[in-house]
């Protein structure tokens, strides 16, 4: 038997899409909506106290021109960039193997290495700050590029593993097996069959990684401190100490902080979806 369809009519139906939702949304959108228009006030309207009303004066490209032409905030940018697509790039590539292996090989510990990927993700990483700093000290990492890289590939791959290999376990072993008669080798199985399949779980999982990383701040603060190296998000946190209460200013650079995973987030939009639902139909 099919189940029933969830009725769409009703006091709580009414009450869900009439009241609950709009406030979701408002609630929502508020904070992004005041960066949004502080980015565009003028400083006299700021030190005026006109934080939430309607801007007197929109000083739309004079804000976002002056974060560019006053600080460094096309060098944040560039770091990000520089950090979080190899760290993205390698986090996957590593998870989606050993995603494979535990999902398709069967091997003395598959289980305990499975439960350890697990664990790991409970592990709150703060309580490792001093270990991974004073480990990056002693390496020659610390300040650099790579230290942040090599951070968020080790500690992203624990989480993305996990998502890979619950994707993998779901491609008929008899896909496989047909492949190895065949005498496939087992890196043209995975590239050739694995990968083509798992391809917008990949997709989901690149948009959701870049995302983290992008967005970190506390291991930018940790593992550098020179503008040089410094990601976007502990960039905006040093626009405070240049520009003071200069809130529009700040506001500006957030705005422009968000728009590579908004952008990423649209462009593999269809991917993305496909991938989280993959699999939500069966059984």
């Amino acid at each position: 038997m099919f189940p029933k369809p969830i009725k769409k009519s009703g006091r709580f139906a009414n009450i869900s899409y009439r009241v609950a939702l709009p406030i979701s949304i408002v609630l929502w959108l508020l904070p992004l909506i005041a960066v949004m228009m502080t980015s565009i006030r003028s400083i006299e309207d700021i030190n005026k106290g006109n934080y939430w009303g309607w801007p007197e004066s929109f000083n739309f490209i004079e804000n976002y021109t002056e974060v560019f032409a006053s600080t460094s905030m096309g060098q944040y940018l560039l770091n990000s960039l520089l950090i979080t697509l190899p760290a993205v790039a390698g986090a996957v590539a590593l998870s989606t193997l050993a995603g494979f292996a535990l999902a398709k090989y069967n091997f003395r510990g598959n289980v305990w290495i499975f439960a350890a990927f697990i664990g790991g993700n409970f592990v709150p990483f703060q309580i490792l700050m001093i270990p991974v700093r004073d480990l990056t000290i002693d390496l020659g990492l610390y300040d650099t590029h790579w230290a942040l890289i090599v951070f968020h590939i080790a500690f992203q791959s624990g989480f993305c593993t996990l998502f890979m290999r619950n994707f993998i376990v779901g491609i008929p072993d008899a896909l496989i097996e047909a492949a190895r008669v065949e005498g496939v080798s087992e890196w043209k199985i995975f590239w050739h069959i694995v990968l083509p399949l798992v391809r917008p779980a990949l997709a989901a999982l690149a948009v959701l990684v870049f995302t983290f990383i992008w967005n970190d701040f506390f291991w930018a603060l940790v593992l550098v401190q020179s503008d040089e190296v410094r990601p976007v998000t502990a960039g905006l946190s040093s626009l405070q100490g240049q520009w003071l209460s200069s809130w529009q200013f700040m506001s500006a650079g957030a705005v422009v902080a968000a728009v590579p995973p908004v952008l990423l987030f649209f462009t593999m939009q269809r991917h993305f979806i496909t991938g989280l639902t993959l699999g939500a139909t069966k059984g």
